[in-house]
């Protein structure tokens, strides 16, 4: 890196703030994973094939679920948003910061609002649609989800990716009190992980875990800095 990189001291790092928002995060991702496992939890109609046979697993989901799904996600999400700032202040280059403070307020600004609930809306609508209007239904559902959801999801992917970039690059370059290898704690490792499971076929807990999986990753990246926090902080010191 250029010029614009910065190396604090271990006294400039406020351990106890970064450890709060560790923890908070954590407790954001397991709130979000809840959320994820009550719409995930279930099985698909066999008899059906494609977009059809997912959006079947939610047609027996009660409205409570779908409720509590969508505004456990809501809350959660948007805790693990806020709570990327203490990633941030790890990083020791400006430059990788800079970058993953872009990618961190896009996440926060579309992963809730724009992807999340509008998910679970677009599962309400399908599951009415059905009672009300079972041969349009389908169709109708999948215009719903391109005008209100698809662009969301594109701008959230686009800073998701950006924020994963800036993170495992600077932790894999050595610039976090970490050591190098801890750039395995980042979201992508354990959403992939957690997609493998795709491969045991289509089973409820597969599928709970599966619909859960950023959420997942969420936990294995706040949990695991979180575990190595003594080991970054002793290195910190030595440096």
């Amino acid at each position: 890196m250029g010029s614009d990189d910065k190396t604090p001291s271990a006294k400039q790092l406020d351990w106890v703030q970064i450890r709060t928002l560790l923890f908070l995060g954590l407790l954001g991702g397991c709130m979000t994973f809840v959320g994820d496992w009550l719409l995930g939890y279930g099985v698909t109609d066999a008899r059906l094939t494609g977009l059809e046979r997912k959006l079947s697993q939610y047609l027996v989901l009660s409205d409570r679920t779908l409720f509590w799904s969508a505004f456990l996600g809501l809350i959660g999400i948007s805790l693990e948003g806020v709570c990327y700032l203490g990633i941030c202040r790890l990083l020791r280059s400006e430059r990788y910061a800079h970058v993953f403070r872009v990618g961190a307020f896009g996440y926060m600004l579309f992963a809730a609002c724009g992807v999340h609930v509008p998910c679970l809306a677009t599962v309400f609508f399908y599951k009415h649609m059905m009672l009300a209007s079972p041969e349009t239904a389908y169709d109708l559902t999948v215009t719903f989800g391109l005008y209100f959801l698809l662009p969301a999801m594109i701008l959230f992917l686009a800073a998701f990716l950006v924020m994963s970039a800036a993170q495992i690059g600077a932790f894999a370059k050595g610039l976090t009190p970490y050591p190098r290898w801890c750039w395995i704690f980042s979201m992508p490792v354990a959403m992939a992980a957690t997609m493998l499971l795709k491969l045991t076929g289509d089973h409820a807990v597969t599928n709970g875990l599966t619909a859960a999986w950023i959420s997942i990753g969420n936990i294995w990246m706040f949990g695991g800095l979180l575990m190595m926090m003594r080991r970054a902080k002793e290195r910190s010191h030595i440096s």
